[in-house]
């Protein structure tokens, strides 16, 4: 049996390509992706291939390097001994992108009838902005400011709404991205870059800026700009990983207006499910439990379904700042091999 898959085999340089796919061996399940979503700003890090030595992203990314990790899929064939999963069962796991992936059976998640594929494949980048959101530790009533809208920012907005923020700003210079965190919560949006916001949200706020600040895009001159909206004893949360951290500069007022900054990872949520609230089978099941409800959204926010076979076309496309407002899927459903 064949498979495509997506590959870069270099900084810049994009294939999609065919390999052979064995049976699952014992323990093992062979999965069909349906959908694979793809994380922007950590792919396109990983495309660049630029990183500071000594970097978590230096010793990750070695290309050949096989991007994403967010699929949705169907179990085609288990292996010898597994017990929890049948074919035709659907699964969402963090997969890269590819047509067949095999997968231990604890690493593919059954999924509930009512939660389609659509907003399955949003499992890893909700684990991502619940890290964030723990790490704020958000209280009831304050004003939270999230920079950078793309599918992670986008989320850090619903969360802040879930936790009792009494103001959401969103901040990002792309106006169809601030519909969407106006539709996700947000209680007010800010049509420009970083750069540009301190005033903005000083009239906003009547000079009482902001009790979290949010960093979502993971740009170098970014946290400079995140810790002006920062009020005294303000908390500034580094959701967004950069490649290269040594060209951050703290920026003014660290020090004077005694500011918490936060590191905030996916790595803190657990795999053990008796490490309390904070693991990926809790957050997974409140995520599902929040989108049945209607507190949640992610379906709409996907903007475009494409092709893999399309991959070079697609990361290109990001790269040059060419990309939809929500966030981009590959559909795995309707390939063929010759």
């Amino acid at each position: 049996m064949k498979s495509w898959f997506v590959e870069f085999t270099g900084p810049g340089a994009v294939r999609v390509a065919e390999e052979d796919v064995a049976a699952p061996g014992p323990g093992e399940v062979l999965c069909r992706s349906t959908l694979s979503l793809i994380s922007p700003g950590t792919e396109l890090a990983c495309l660049r291939g630029e990183f500071d030595p000594g970097s978590n992203w230096e010793e990750w990314v070695r290309y050949p390097f096989r991007p994403g990790y967010s699929m949705a899929g169907v179990v085609a064939a288990v292996g010898e001994g597994v017990t929890g999963l049948r074919p035709g069962d659907r699964v969402q796991s963090y997969a890269p992108h590819q047509e067949f992936v095999t997968l231990k059976e604890g690493e593919a998640r059954p999924l509930p009838a009512a939660v389609p594929d659509e907003e399955a494949v949003w499992v890893p980048l909700v684990v991502t902005a619940a890290a964030g959101a723990a790490r704020a530790a958000i209280a009831m009533g304050e004003t939270v400011v999230v920079l950078g809208l793309g599918p992670v920012g986008q989320l850090v907005v619903q969360y802040a709404v879930a936790h009792g923020a009494a103001r959401v700003v969103a901040i990002d210079p792309d106006a169809r991205r601030l519909d969407l965190a106006l539709a996700g919560g947000a209680t007010d949006v800010l049509a420009m870059p970083a750069s540009e916001a301190r005033p903005a949200l000083a009239a906003l706020t009547g000079g009482a800026m902001a009790d979290v600040v949010f960093e979502v895009t993971g740009g170098t001159a970014v946290l400079a700009r995140a810790v002006r909206l920062a009020r005294p004893l303000g908390r500034v949360v580094l959701l967004g990983d950069t490649p290269t951290p040594s060209r951050q500069m703290l920026g003014p007022g660290v020090v004077s207006d005694s500011l918490t900054i936060l590191g905030a990872h996916a790595g803190i949520v657990s795999d053990d499910p008796s490490a309390g609230p904070l693991n990926r089978d809790a957050v997974t099941e409140l995520y599902f439990r929040r989108l049945a409800s209607g507190a949640f959204r992610t379906a709409a926010m996907i903007a475009a379904r494409v092709s893999p076979l399309e991959a070079v076309r697609t990361y290109e496309g990001l790269s040059g700042g060419g990309a939809p407002a929500g966030a981009i899927c590959f559909d795995w459903r309707a390939l063929t091999h010759d």
